[in-house]
């Protein structure tokens, strides 16, 4: 048996048993597909070895000999977290789908069609087999954005749609690029990966260029950002889900592996990173401290929270990725949370203004204490998922360069300041009349909100598991870059 291959038609089935089922087992099948693929997830983490670094549990059948191309997919310290990461916020995403009336069947098969293609860019090994996952990605999220979402759903798919496409266009230079220097003339990873080290400084540089603007875009890193607040505000809360925790970390784990695929031309633009990465904590926790629309805070705070992510790829050594990758799961989960809980608030209060609510404490327990673990966690708070990941890249920038330290710590402190005002401001004060009687969380519900508080608060407690995942192909990373500075 093909566990990856498994893994990545599972959802591709319920969506078919979906296709042909009733519709009121509609969102039941959605919710049993998504758990069997978690399932299915964990069993691939139960048969990889933590020790090893390089592709392991390999699938690769000969796709196009001519030029190189193959079906490969494979799992290393970096893309497994990925998959797990997707798996749990899939599953999340369809339990706190099940308010959606309208077309139910075109939204859950598009979120499992969405599941299956993300499995596909973190799996493959195979740039060829990387590029049309990653594309296909975008097809769910048109549909959903401009089916599903608020008022502006047309303008925001179009935009997502335009800002995604003009960085495809920059990766598929780039990958073609790569393609024609290396000596290997083959997409397959490893391959591609041996012939390209041997370049010159200057061809690396050229086609790093090409892959940094295309995961930049999905990452995203200023100055093209634009798509996102436009695509959070208005996409369903399911999709913001997991736009923000799952589809923003494909940047960033599209531009880990190019890092070490061309590691000279990321020491020649190491300044440039680290001030992309400046750039994206401060401004984007500007923004979202200037916010009073909930969503299109937790938006903003998602550029400040990549930039953390850039910042740890930027310093090059081991602590650094360790932080990097660490906050991308980190704040996979965290953001999720946070949109949840605000997506249960607005459907049962219809505002995401901030000046609307107070004393939820009183209100609503039960909301004000999830509302609460979710901001504090995006804070990083000891003890919640952020903590460990912002540690290290802040050791790391320490490491490096001593006064990027300065920067990190105040862009905490504005993360801090937007997060208690909004907790506060939730949470406490008077009460609002226009709020009435919140009614309690569905079953379902409630099952989505303890799944991300559990795993926040045991990746704060607890990251020796995933540090141990990840830790051969890190250590990797480390050594790769340890001789180049």
């Amino acid at each position: 048996m093909k566990p990856l291959l498994t893994l990545l038609v599972l959802p591709i089935c319920g969506a078919l048993v979906i296709a042909v089922a009733s519709r009121r087992f509609t969102h039941p099948l959605a919710i049993g597909s998504a758990l069997i693929t978690l399932g299915t997830a964990l069993w691939v983490t139960g048969l990889f070895s933590a020790s090893l670094v390089g592709p392991q549990l390999l699938e690769k059948t000969l796709w196009r000999p001519q030029s190189g191309s193959s079906f490969a997919l494979g799992v290393d310290g970096i893309s497994l977290p990925m998959v797990l990461l997707a798996a749990l916020l899939s599953l999340v995403a369809i339990l706190a789908s099940g308010r959606v009336q309208k077309r139910v069947k075109i939204y859950f098969i598009s979120l499992l069609l969405l599941e299956s293609a993300m499995f596909g860019v973190f799996m493959a090994w195979d740039w060829s087999i990387f590029y049309i996952f990653w594309e296909l990605t975008l097809l769910p999220l048109f549909f959903l954005i401009n089916g599903f979402g608020g008022k502006e759903r047309n303008r925001a798919a179009l935009n997502f749609v335009l800002y995604t496409m003009g960085g495809s266009v920059f990766l598929l230079i780039g990958l073609l690029l790569a393609y024609d220097a290396s000596q290997q003339h083959s997409f397959f990873m490893s391959e591609m990966s041996a012939g390209l080290r041997g370049l010159g400084r200057e061809q690396q540089v050229v086609i790093f260029l090409g892959f940094l603007i295309g995961f930049g875009v999905k990452m995203p890193i200023f100055p093209l950002h634009g798509w996102l607040p436009l695509a959070h505000v208005e996409a369903p809360s399911a999709v913001s889900i997991l736009l923000s925790g799952v589809l923003l970390k494909m940047g960033s784990y599209g531009l880990v592996r190019i890092a070490m695929m061309l590691p000279d031309a990321v020491v020649a633009l190491q300044g440039v990173l680290v001030a992309l990465a400046v750039v994206n904590l401060v401004h984007g926790g500007v923004l979202a401290w200037q916010q009073r629309d909930l969503k299109r805070m937790i938006a903003y705070s998602s550029v400040s929270h990549m930039g953390v992510v850039l910042l740890g790829i930027a310093a090059l050594n081991q602590a650094g990725i360790t932080g990097a990758m660490l906050q991308m799961v980190a704040h996979g989960v965290t953001a999720a949370a946070m949109f949840l809980a605000i997506a249960l608030l607005y459907e049962r209060t219809h505002t995401r203004d901030l000046r609307d609510y107070g004393s939820l404490t009183r209100i609503a327990p039960h909301f004000s204490f999830f509302v609460a673990v979710a901001f504090m966690a995006a804070v990083g708070v000891p003890g919640t998922a952020g903590f460990m990941a912002e540690l290290h890249v802040l050791y790391a920038g320490l490491q490096r360069w001593g006064w990027v330290a300065l920067v990190l710590t105040l862009a905490m402190l504005v993360s801090a300041a937007y997060a208690l005002r909004t907790v506060g401001c939730l949470c406490t004060g008077p009460e609002q009349p226009r709020l009435g009687v919140l009614t309690p969380m569905a079953p379902v519900e409630r099952v989505a909100v303890g799944l991300l508080t559990v795993a926040i608060v045991f990746l704060g407690l607890v990251p020796g598991p995933l540090l141990a995942l990840m830790r051969a192909t890190l250590v990797h990373f480390g050594d790769l870059f340890a001789g180049r500075l």
